[in-house]
């Protein structure tokens, strides 16, 4: 069932307002057909997936401009088809998006914070958020042990495997977590779908008990990883998660969450409210 048609946002309104401003001053320096395509991407800003028909809705645009825009977009993978036919931003966008989030305020902020954390608890230490059924890495500081996994800015791992996906499923809203799961049934097989399930239901009902979720050697055998949500103050909303891994061999899973969790939730307050 398609959803209701969604209004203009308010970075298509101020794009709408620049393109007509642009045509009323016979601006010929000015693009017009890339301020279109743009404007097929700025309709995303609130809204996971979106219709051909929600998308010639807010963005004011023909039809047949539309469907060539979405071609375009495609292509160059900017855009992507779900199984429903819906679209959804593609990998380009994506990986253009997790640049700029690197320069995000809240990772400014918490880029040295990451960095003495990491010093003095001697872990790993990253900052990620949920995009296209995968966690983007957005700050990244690693200890001076050595892992097996080296993430960078950028870099992608499973939600349901990894305890900073799991951390951040259990702390999104039922709606965010209807998507998650919407987006690992649309790319896993069917075996693969249903463990990710119960390992993410189980990890939100730990969430729930004890603040945290954990991975001991389940994305990577030799590392034993803990997360918690990151709350924006700013937007009232949680945006990221936050995980300390080590070497699994050195120690118990739950003396190291027993260590470090109350440590990583100050972190995250810090890094949520901008201290």
């Amino acid at each position: 069932m398609t959803k209701p048609l969604s209004t203009a946002t308010p970075l298509l309104e101020r794009i709408h307002g620049i393109m007509s401003q642009s045509k009323e001053d016979n601006d010929r320096q000015f693009v017009t057909a890339l301020g279109r395509g743009l404007t097929i991407l700025a309709a995303f800003e609130h809204d996971d997936r979106l219709t051909h028909q929600q998308l010639c809705q807010m963005t004011d645009l023909p039809k047949a401009t539309i469907t060539r825009l979405i071609h375009t977009l495609t292509t160059l993978g900017f855009l992507r088809v779900t199984e429903h036919g819906q679209y959804q931003l593609g990998s380009s966008a994506v990986r253009l998006s997790a640049t700029a989030w690197s320069r995000h305020d809240m990772v400014a902020t918490a880029e040295p914070l990451l960095r003495q954390f990491a010093s003095e608890n001697e872990v790993s230490v990253n900052l990620a958020t949920e995009v296209e059924g995968e966690m983007r890495y957005h700050a990244c500081c690693r200890s001076p042990a050595r892992l097996s996994v080296n993430l960078q800015v950028g870099s992608a791992v499973p939600i349901a495997r990894t305890a900073i996906g799991r951390a951040f499923y259990a702390v999104s809203t039922q709606a965010r977590q209807a998507v998650i799961i919407s987006n690992l049934q649309e790319n896993l097989s069917v075996e693969e779908y249903n463990d990710a399930q119960t390992a993410l239901d189980s990890a939100a009902e730990h969430y729930e008990k004890y603040g945290y979720t954990v991975s001991d050697g389940e994305f990577s055998t030799d590392i034993l990883a803990v997360a918690i949500g990151v709350f924006d103050v700013a937007t009232g909303q949680y945006t990221y998660s936050l995980n300390a891994s080590v070497p699994s061999a050195n120690w118990e899973a739950d003396d190291y969450a027993a260590m470090i969790v109350p440590k990583l939730q100050a972190l995250a307050e810090r890094i949520g409210s901008g201290v």
